[in-house]
């Protein structure tokens, strides 16, 4: 899996913080070097304030590239994402990045590329789709939630929903209706799927890919300290080709994995 060569630690100035739902923000960083160089899949590791409270960094995956720019989508979640949620526009973070393993799209050849995500998961969709948009790939999202204020959906394109309640599309999860669309796309020519979200959805799509010998990579979540393997807080067992199993650093040989070497 494609990774990031070389990163930053940058003081990145915050531009806007726009709130997309009652605990979800896309925060917009002015950060020149980290945005020249990412990919769709990268994250960057945020010092949320100048104090020592919280401590640690926090992982976000990278929403979007524009110019100078990043987006990053942040749902508030405990003390840090609270505060960086409530930054004032003007005020700088530390930000390092593009940090991590980016989504594999051009070692396969496919027409179409599902993205299947769900709740915050979403975060990294949209650079996907306009990365793969502009090398001329179909895109179709999938999003899953547990009620229709779990779908997070803005700017993306071509939009296919599910729902744990029925409140928005199928009545189901991402993978039930992965399940009922994917005959009819696959008629339109070969297919590569892209995940993101909670683990269990992910295994829950990796065992559907792999059973039908279907092409993906998964985005895994995992808390990060650091970033740059020298924490090990992100430890991940995944497969490897002979069968048994082996230990991985997630900040370094993912967040993104092909969806084969999922333990599931």
């Amino acid at each position: 899996m494609p990774g990031t060569n070389s990163f930053d630690d940058v003081k990145a100035t915050i531009v806007q913080t726009r709130r997309i739902s009652s605990d979800v923000s896309i925060i917009t960083l002015n950060c020149p070097s980290v945005a020249a160089t990412a990919k769709p899949g990268n994250f960057v590791n945020v010092k949320v304030n100048s104090s020592t409270q919280p401590l640690l960094r926090r992982p976000f995956s990278i929403h979007n590239v524009q110019g100078n720019h990043i987006e990053i989508m942040v749902k508030s979640i405990g003390c840090g994402t609270a505060l960086f949620c409530d930054s004032q526009e003007g005020s700088t973070v530390m930000t390092l990045g593009p940090l991590g393993t980016c989504f594999n799209i051009t070692d396969y050849d496919f027409k179409t590329a599902i993205l299947v995500s769900g709740g915050i998961g979403t975060a990294p969709m949209l650079f996907l789709e306009r990365t793969l948009a502009a090398q001329g790939k179909k895109v179709i999202n999938l999003i899953g939630g547990r009620t229709k204020e779990d779908l997070l959906a803005q700017n993306l394109s071509n939009c296919r929903f599910a729902t744990d309640d029925g409140s928005t599309g199928l009545k189901g999860t991402v993978v039930d209706l992965l399940r009922n669309e994917l005959t009819d796309i696959e008629k339109e020519g070969p297919i590569k799927l892209f995940a993101c979200g909670p683990n269990p959805m992910l295994k829950a799509v990796a065992k559907f890919c792999n059973e039908r010998h279907i092409a993906c990579d998964v985005s895994l979540e995992s808390v990060m300290g650091c970033g740059i393997g020298i924490c090990y807080g992100c430890s991940v067992e995944i497969n490897t080709p002979d069968g048994g199993i082996r230990t991985i650093l997630l900040c370094r040989e993912g967040p993104v994995i092909d969806a084969k070497l999922l333990v599931v």
